[in-house]
């Protein structure tokens, strides 16, 4: 018969030597069964304390190992860069050739304002979004509008440019000119998500930031961010 043995007791108040079966455990053995039970009794708490201990190891192992990656996968994604309030655009590329007309009829492209730093703004007057904005644009082409610098304000009105012009009057606007495309070429050329949609044009006619949605356009942020874009142009950087 096999047999298991437990440390032997010291001063230190162990359980005494003694031998127990693991094989034909025999319960009409009275004596064996009594001491068998004293022994489980006194070993089984630690056994649970030590598998405890065991499973929280393991857990906690587990959490570190799973949870660090991912932590720095998270640190690892770049954060979009803003440019005030646009999202900058690192692959600068030339806009295409936008074409829309003006109050008159006249046909415009976007070159004729080559050379100046823009702010081009597509819009519709059916747009809530669009219309609340549109006397911040306002006032930030009567600002800082001129040689170096052209808020450039294309409506996307099916109606015409009659729309545009009312608008215009009734919120009081009187220093953005009305532009019009009203074939829908600008939206489709640029593939704009939505309205409003804001492009922060470079002297060379290359978009250098984006923003989707409204913005209050004469705030000391925008005004710093264009001006040193204007700075920059000057100064040969982009």
């Amino acid at each position: 018969m096999m047999l298991l043995r437990l440390p032997e007791a010291r001063t230190t108040g162990f359980l005494p030597s003694i031998e127990v079966p693991v094989v034909k455990i025999r319960q009409r053995e009275t004596g064996f069964v009594g001491t068998r039970f004293k022994v489980m009794k006194s070993v089984f708490p630690r056994l649970v304390l030590a598998a405890i201990f065991v499973s929280a190891a393991v857990l906690l192992w587990f959490e570190v190992r799973v949870t660090q990656p991912e932590q720095a996968a998270d640190n690892e994604k770049p954060a979009a860069v803003k440019l005030g309030p646009f999202n900058r655009i690192d692959n600068l590329k030339s806009l295409p050739e936008l074409h829309f007309v003006d109050g008159s009829g006249a046909q415009h492209t976007l070159a004729d304002f080559s050379g100046k730093v823009v702010l081009l703004n597509l819009w519709a007057t059916w747009c809530p979004p669009c219309r609340e904005e549109m006397p911040s644009l306002d006032r930030l082409h009567a600002r800082m509008g001129g040689n170096d610098f052209h808020v450039l304000a294309i409506s996307t009105d099916l109606q015409g440019i009659s729309v545009v012009q009312t608008f215009y009057r009734t919120a009081g606007i009187s220093s953005l000119e009305a532009y019009i495309d009203q074939n829908g070429e600008t939206e489709s050329a640029l593939k704009v998500p939505g309205l409003p949609t804001t492009l922060l044009v470079d002297r060379r006619g290359k978009a250098i930031g984006v923003k989707v949605g409204p913005a209050d356009w004469d705030s000391d942020t925008v005004t710093a961010v264009v001006n040193a874009q204007i700075a920059a142009s000057v100064d040969g950087g982009k």
